[in-house]
Formats: C-alpha cells, sequence, structure tokens
C-alpha cells in the first residue's frame, strides 16, 4: 500500500512539471504572438506613411520665369528634406525590425526541441542591408560617362549633327523626339538646351526661350545651367521682355561667376540697356 501512494505521488510531481512547462510554452508564444502583431502594426504604419495623399500642387507660380524658377528650387529643396527624414525613420524602423525579429528568433529557438541556438546566426535585415549606418549612397552622377540606353546615344548624336548642319527643322523634330523617348535620361537637360538653339534657328523664339527655360530648371545647378540661362535671359529680349530679361541676365553671374557665359551675358545687357 505504501508503494502504490509513492507511485501516485511520484506521478502526480511529473504531471505537474509537465503541466507548468506546457503553460510556460504556451504563455511564451502568446508575448511572442503578441510581439509580431505589434511589429506588423508597426509595418502597417509604415506603409500608410509611404501612400500618397493625392494633394497634389497645381505647378510652379509666379509673375516672371525667375520667380517661377525660385518657386520650383524651393520645393525641390522642400521635398529633398521631407525625403531626408523619411529615409532617416525608415532606416531606425528597418534597424529596430530587425533587431526585435533576431530577438524572437532566439526565444522560438529556446523553446523548440533539437534547436541549436548557435547555428542562428545572424538575422537578414528588413532593408536587405547589414544596417541602417550602412545603406549605401546612390552613386554620384558622371555627365562625362554616362549610363545611356540602348540607341539613346546615337539618337541624341543623330539630333546633334542636324543641328551643327544647320538642318533645324530635322533638330528639333529629333529632340523633341528623344525627350519624350528617353524620359529622365542623363542628356535631357542638353537635348532641351539643343532643342532651344534649333528652335531659334528657326525663328521661334518663344518656344526656345521655354526649351531654355526647360533645360535651366530641370537641373539648375548642371553644367548646361549657364548657358542655358544666358539664353533664356537674350530669348526674353527678343521677345520684347527686357525687363525680366534683365533680370534673369544678371542672375548669371550671380549664380554662375566663373562662367564664360558671365561676358555673354554683360554684354547682352548693355544690348538691351538694362539699368
Amino acid at each position: 500500500m505504501r508503494g502504490v501512494a509513492r507511485t501516485l505521488a511520484v506521478g502526480a510531481l511529473i504531471f505537474g512539471a509537465t503541466t507548468a512547462t506546457a503553460q510556460d510554452k504556451a504563455s511564451t508564444l502568446a508575448d511572442i504572438r503578441q510581439q509580431l502583431g505589434t511589429l506588423y502594426n508597426d509595418v502597417q504604419g509604415l506603409r500608410a506613411e509611404l501612400s500618397t495623399t493625392g494633394a497634389l500642387t497645381t505647378g510652379a507660380v509666379g509673375n516672371t520665369p525667375l520667380d517661377r524658377l525660385n518657386a520650383i528650387e524651393s520645393e525641390l529643396t522642400r521635398l529633398t528634406g521631407k525625403t531626408e527624414e523619411l529615409e532617416f525613420r525608415i532606416n531606425r524602423i528597418t534597424t529596430d525590425g530587425t533587431n526585435r525579429i533576431g530577438d524572437l528568433e532566439f526565444r522560438l529557438c529556446e523553446i523548440e526541441e533539437g534547436c541549436d541556438i548557435g547555428a542562428l546566426g545572424d538575422t537578414p535585415s528588413l532593408g536587405g542591408v547589414d544596417s541602417a549606418a550602412q545603406v549605401p549612397a546612390p552613386a554620384p552622377a558622371t555627365p562625362d560617362a554616362p549610363q545611356l540606353a540602348i540607341g539613346e546615344s546615337q539618337d541624341y548624336q543623330r539630333a546633334q549633327e542636324a543641328l551643327a548642319s544647320g538642318d533645324f527643322r530635322s533638330a528639333a523634330d529629333l529632340l523633341a523626339a528623344f525627350g519624350t523617348t528617353y524620359p529622365g535620361s542623363t542628356l535631357t537637360e542638353d537635348a532641351a538646351l539643343a532643342r532651344g538653339k534649333a528652335l531659334e534657328g528657326l525663328g521661334d523664339t518663344s518656344n526656345a526661350a521655354r526649351a531654355y527655360l526647360e533645360a535651366f530648371s530641370g537641373n539648375p545647378e548642371g553644367k548646361a545651367a549657364p548657358e542655358a540661362l544666358f539664353r533664356l535671359g537674350k530669348a526674353l529680349g527678343d521677345v520684347g521682355q527686357n525687363q525680366d530679361a534683365c533680370v534673369t541676365l544678371n542672375e548669371v553671374a550671380v549664380r554662375f561667376p566663373t562662367s564664360p557665359f558671365v561676358a555673354d551675358a554683360a554684354n547682352t545687357r548693355v544690348a538691351l540697356s538694362c539699368p
């Protein structure tokens, strides 16, 4: 009888230990599910922030071309700052999420039978990189060796040859087609500048001025910007917009003091009797 009692007591202890272990596992898994749910909500919140609100502006406003250029630059500065802020937040969430997933993997391995914690290794980053501090910066633009699409260089060269030969109509058409065929090309501003010259050769000064404005506003600090700004000012003078022309031509020296087009702009200001 005493042996039976001892056996029952040992069985009760084993049953109690097994039940406690099962309850601990259930509690731990519930905690992990809760943390995974929190992480999922964080990711959903980030996805919502990256969604567009539809609140687009209707374009730059201003009474003069220069006012509109300044408005464009101001908007670009604002958008750049907003992009950098979002990039910082995304990197922070990526790092935090990666660390939390690594912690969850470790805890799951602890409660699984036969799991080797030492074999887990590093947790792959949510962003595809080792850490937010190692996010690679975009490669700097190399104007002397742009990455061109197939046929892009040939099409641009064909248009330049037409312009050099004085076939302004063909050049204007080829350059307009270039802008449509290769949007976002590294030669976009150069093509717009060349198209302005072709239109000017055709006597279409108004549209030439628009092409020069496009070339400048596309990259106000690019290598085509000084010439585009000078030719824009000159074209404005040619169509009788002397006040705007004088202001625009003066900006050449202000923005690009070392450019050879500063002298051309100064001579044109003298010819327009600018104050």
